[in-house]
């Protein structure tokens, strides 16, 4: 038998759309994750250095501050958290492809993702 580790990988969620933010958190957290959503890019910097994530994923257009500006503040706090960058739009995930957010090494996911995809890639990088 395989031991587990005690510690399962946590995700952090940030997503103004609750029922997106909630339901990804949902799946994941059943899917042998401890994740937490927060549905604002504030509320997920202000997150971040208590809970401690593993990884980040955040919806990328949202009010007050967007998802690149708090992962790039995320990062700055957690060196090693890993960054999925969440959007519905294939122009934007384009855009991000292209832009600073792929210096950081941030990984861009297009919505609408099946739960099983998302689930192996995060498995993936844990």
């Amino acid at each position: 038998m395989m031991s587990q580790s005690p510690s399962k990988p946590k995700v952090l969620i940030a997503d103004d759309e609750k029922v997106i933010a909630d339901t990804l958190a949902m799946i994941l957290n059943q899917g042998g994750f401890e994740a937490r959503a927060v549905y604002s890019c504030k509320k997920a910097v202000e997150l971040a250095p208590v809970f401690r994530p593993d990884m980040l994923i955040s919806d990328v257009i949202m009010s007050e501050l967007n998802g690149v500006e708090a992962a790039i503040q995320i990062r700055a706090l957690l060196p090693d958290i890993r960054v999925f960058l969440l959007s519905g739009q294939t122009a934007i995930a384009e855009m991000l492809e292209a832009s600073q957010a792929k210096d950081f090494g941030f990984e861009v996911l297009t919505k609408p993702m099946h739960p099983k995809d998302l689930l192996t890639r995060l498995r993936n990088v844990a």
